[in-house]
């Protein structure tokens, strides 16, 4: 819409939004005035979710880059970003301004039978996006939510390579919690009391400090289950970094050898990167790891804010099968058109990019961390905008506790490892700067060190 006066209104949020954003520049404890109220509102809250939030935490709505306010006039450095999602941090002016543009379009949400012209630019972004090193994708389907991302991907591929009906997976992957996804996802808990309705055959995953013996343990084991159910196997699910894993990267040796067996027995090579998704020195990790022309099916999400499923012609499904009443927000929409531009044409990838610059500081200051108090604190330090170590002795009571004393010192994380062993951060790499890291880096040593008495 083009009208001046829409034009001045939102020159007049965007002054009145900065002006707010002043006041928000630095870690900041709890207004004790607003103590009480907020303690009710997380009780409440508690008791009509069935279950307190992981963190005591209630935005109130405004934030600046990597900080943001909670409403009880804390103020705190976000550097998991609702697990990957708010990779420009809070109160994004290029984001407000787009959300103003979509509450001026018809609908909240689109789907199925109605979507709008920015669908169809996005959509054709993204194919242009993930083929740009040789890849051969031709469709893209949008949906809300990584899971269902994933779940599209696994109803296609099901369809096209019925009647296959197992699913091969990395040992300590996370896939998702729908019924089906939380049958693949390697942690028992997430599917207590769960019928199982899949078959899954877990492989285990590359271990650095034994590429060669790992990579050929892995081989053995996806061979042992080929043979043991010969045209069984469907797809094999890639994280190629491990997310809730660790954050532990794999290798393109490794993964060209276990692919290249996959091919040569008709099995979908499926790639998931909603967490890996812009957070490599490229925009997508299979093009970083050079698996172009492996990869036939790869979902996204998270940062994107909408998320999507991505495949060959040869996948596309019969009419009917992929099918939803919302596929994204209007606003999400929008936001994610910025968000693909600002990705591709922002400097953020290559080895001298913005993700390899921001990977080098932080694991620099962690690093002196660790040279320091080596009892503390150890890697390995994680990869690209996804960093991680361990604290302490990784034990998992020890951890948590950690992380919730890192959350009152004003910087929020969360944990990882197939033991929940090891601390991660998903940093708003779209808007931090080495000055935020350093000061998240003074904060992160003082809360160990206070934690050893």
């Amino acid at each position: 819409m083009t009208d001046p006066r829409v034009e001045q209104a939102k020159k007049l949020l965007l002054e009145a939004l900065r002006e707010h954003q002043q006041m928000i520049a630095e870690v900041r404890p709890t207004d004790p005035e607003l103590t009480e109220s907020y303690r009710e509102s997380l009780s409440e809250f508690a008791e009509l979710r069935g279950a307190k939030l992981f963190f005591p935490y209630l935005g109130s709505g405004i934030g600046k880059g990597p900080l943001v306010e909670l409403a009880d006039g804390s103020v705190k450095y976000d550097f998991i970003s609702g697990i990957g999602v708010h990779y420009w941090g809070h109160s994004h002016g290029a984001l407000v301004e787009s959300s103003v543009n979509a509450a001026l379009h018809d609908t909240v949400m689109q789907g199925n039978l109605q979507q709008n012209i920015e669908a169809v630019s996005l959509a054709r972004d993204m194919v242009s996006a993930a083929n740009q090193s040789g890849a051969a994708f031709s469709h893209c389907f949008f949906s809300t939510s990584g899971a269902m991302a994933n779940e599209n991907a696994l109803k296609i591929i099901f369809q096209k390579k019925g009647p296959a009906n197992r699913v091969l997976a990395f040992e300590g992957c996370f896939m998702g919690r729908t019924l089906a996804l939380s049958n693949i996802t390697d942690k028992p808990e997430y599917r207590e009391g769960l019928p199982s309705i899949l078959h899954v055959d877990y492989i285990p995953f590359f271990d650095p400090e034994r590429p060669g013996e790992s990579t050929r343990i892995a081989k053995n084991h996806l061979k042992r289950y080929l043979s043991r159910y010969p045209g069984k196997h469907a797809v094999m699910c890639f994280e190629l970094i491990l997310g809730e894993g660790g954050f532990h990267p794999g290798s393109r040796d490794f993964f060209v050898t276990l692919m290249e067996i996959l091919r040569e027995n008709n099995v979908t090579i499926m790639v998931d990167e909603i967490q890996t998704f812009a957070r490599t020195e490229s925009l997508f990790a299979f093009q970083y790891f050079g698996l172009d022309n492996f990869v036939e099916v790869v979902t996204v999400g998270k940062l994107l804010q909408v998320c999507a499923t991505l495949f060959r012609p040869e996948y596309n499904p019969k009419p009917g099968l992929l099918s939803q009443t919302f596929t994204g927000g209007t606003a999400a929409l929008f936001a994610a058109r910025i968000i693909v531009r600002e990705l591709i044409e922002g400097g953020f990838f290559g080895p001298e990019g913005r993700i390899a610059r921001l990977h080098k500081h932080f694991v620099g200051r962690l690093a002196e961390i660790q040279k320091r108090h080596p009892a503390l604190i150890a890697g390995p330090f994680g990869f690209g905008a996804m960093i991680a170590f361990t604290p302490f002795t990784g034990e998992p009571a020890k951890v948590r506790e950690f992380i919730e004393a890192l959350f009152e010192a004003g910087v929020m994380s969360f944990y990882g490892g197939s033991d929940l062993s090891r601390v991660r951060f998903l940093i708003p790499a779209g808007t931090v700067t080495f000055k935020d890291i350093d000061i998240v880096a003074s904060i992160i040593e003082e809360t160990l060190v206070r934690m050893t008495g």
